[in-house]
């Protein structure tokens, strides 16, 4: 395929983009990436894009924000120009500055996280349910019905745990 943009030399790279839900693609040379601004896309670091997202933070406090991280001596103006926080107290120390970016790139401040499938808890309960099943078996056999009704109401508690 050809260069969609010289239309000489063989297309090298492909530019996909998606605005507003409409997806526009462009196959470029080498050379006609490189001029238009699209070099090195795959290469880029995670630090080089949170450099970017908190770089409107270096031309709104430039000069004005000096203080720094009493654990590692990074400067807020710093951990905008990497990309990178330098420890963990970092956080605490810009706190109040690096909050609206955490929330653009995250979506949220609070971390949620996930439970792993073979988390011990996850494999310790069907296990403990198919034992009260067998017990109350055993319960229903013996004819001890009161015994059962409760290992019975147990089980239905464990059960609807296990479903949310």
């Amino acid at each position: 395929m050809l260069c969609e943009n010289c239309g000489k030399n063989t297309a090298t790279t492909h530019i996909k983009k998606v605005i507003n839900g409409v997806s526009t693609q462009k196959y470029l040379c080498g050379s006609c990436a490189a001029k238009l601004g699209f070099t090195g896309l795959g290469s880029g670091s995670i630090a080089g894009m949170l450099s970017s997202f908190l770089g409107d933070m270096l031309t709104e406090n430039a000069g004005l924000n000096t203080k720094r991280c009493a654990g590692c001596g990074t400067s807020f103006s710093e951990i905008i120009e990497s990309g990178k926080v330098g420890c963990a107290q970092c956080y605490s120390e810009f706190y109040n500055d690096l909050l609206p970016y955490i929330k653009r790139v995250h979506g949220s401040v609070k971390h949620i996280g996930k439970v792993p499938n073979s988390a011990p808890l996850a494999v310790a309960e069907p296990n403990r349910i198919a034992l009260l099943k067998q017990h109350l078996n055993d319960l229903v056999a013996r004819e001890e019905f009161e015994a059962a009704a409760k290992v019975r109401d147990e089980i239905k508690e464990l059960e609807a745990k296990e479903m949310q």
